[in-house]
């Protein structure tokens, strides 16, 4: 089992828009590609940047999976992102396994 966590810090006058939008369209996209089993959307309390930074985790059954996701869906996906919020954000990812 694999954790891919994205990271996002968002401009403040973006959070609650960014927010609404995460929970009503995209992580239903993303869960809607079948890559991933479950998800989660985390707000961080203790960061050290300026402005909200919010943590969006999916958990895939293998490699296989998420390598899908990444070649094909990511781009679309993030493209969106990208597109509605430009300049507005920071993302980072990482991919973890369960130990």
């Amino acid at each position: 089992m694999l954790l891919y966590n994205v990271t996002l810090i968002l401009d403040d006058a973006a959070a609650n828009e960014w927010l609404q939008w995460m929970q009503d369209i995209h992580i239903p996209e993303v869960m809607a590609t079948g890559m991933f089993v479950s998800n989660r959307l985390l707000k961080v309390l203790d960061s050290p940047n300026e402005g909200v930074t919010y943590c969006a985790q999916y958990v895939a059954e293998s490699l296989e999976n998420y390598n899908n996701y990444v070649d094909n869906f990511a781009p679309t996906l993030q493209a969106d992102l990208n597109e509605k919020f430009k300049n507005r954000f920071v993302a980072y990812r990482t991919l973890m396994e369960f130990v």
